[in-house]
């Protein structure tokens, strides 16, 4: 029965950090306030502020294989709870894998993007990198229909100038057909070139992504 919650909020810090995290972003809440978010309520001899401090105290000292027993191990967590902060520790890991990769070819990316290839939807995808082809972010620049997506260079470039990437990595993936470009992926291609040259910012390559392939426009030569 310890484990047993109630809705309890404190009425100052959880209400606020929820209208500030809406209206500044999710990177404004601090690691305790992130986790009051995710998790919503404490229990009645935890308040969910404490238990959050708690918790992170708990991360700094763990490791991916004692994680979880040392969370369920706190006062006021439960299976619930304990799964929801190391499910989320661990898809973050996942999603920030790529971080400082280096690529020295374009398969080097591919394990990084591949997952986008499921996607039933067109997803176009940028990859920023800095002068060491270390990739500094990934990011989805449009989601179109089943077997196309809109894009212009300015959507494309945009952030890669504000972290003053060196190089760009452009890839969509293509739910249905073949893994070769299309008429439309051969023009897009020559605009994003066009582009990069004029902000001196290199066009490494365009990947060309399905379930069991990937087309690179760079290994064919089309750059």
């Amino acid at each position: 029965m310890n484990d047993l919650e109630f809705n309890y909020e404190t009425k100052r810090s959880h209400p606020d950090i929820r209208e500030l995290t809406l209206k500044n972003g999710i990177g404004y809440p601090s690691d305790s306030e992130l986790l009051m978010l995710m998790l919503g309520s404490g229990t009645k001899s935890m308040p969910i502020n404490e238990l959050a401090k708690k918790i992170i105290t708990v991360m700094n000292s763990s490791n991916q294989d004692n994680l979880i027993q040392n969370l369920k191990d706190l006062k006021g967590m439960g299976i619930s709870k304990t799964l929801a902060v190391a499910a989320a520790l661990e898809l973050g890991r996942r999603k920030n894998a790529y971080l400082k990769a280096v690529i020295n070819h374009p398969s080097d990316i591919i394990p990084y993007i591949q997952h986008y290839a499921m996607e039933s939807k067109e997803h176009f995808i940028c990859a920023s990198l800095n002068g060491a082809h270390e990739i500094l972010k990934i990011r989805v620049i449009s989601v179109g229909t089943i077997d196309k997506t809109l894009i212009h260079p300015r959507e494309i470039f945009s952030d890669p100038i504000s972290e003053h990437a060196s190089a760009v990595i452009c890839s969509h993936n293509h739910p249905f057909g073949p893994c070769i470009p299309s008429k439309a992926d051969l023009e897009s291609t020559k605009t994003i070139k066009n582009a990069a040259a004029i902000l001196g910012i290199a066009f490494l390559d365009h990947i060309i992504l399905t379930k069991s392939d990937y087309f690179s426009f760079l290994e064919h030569e089309m750059l």
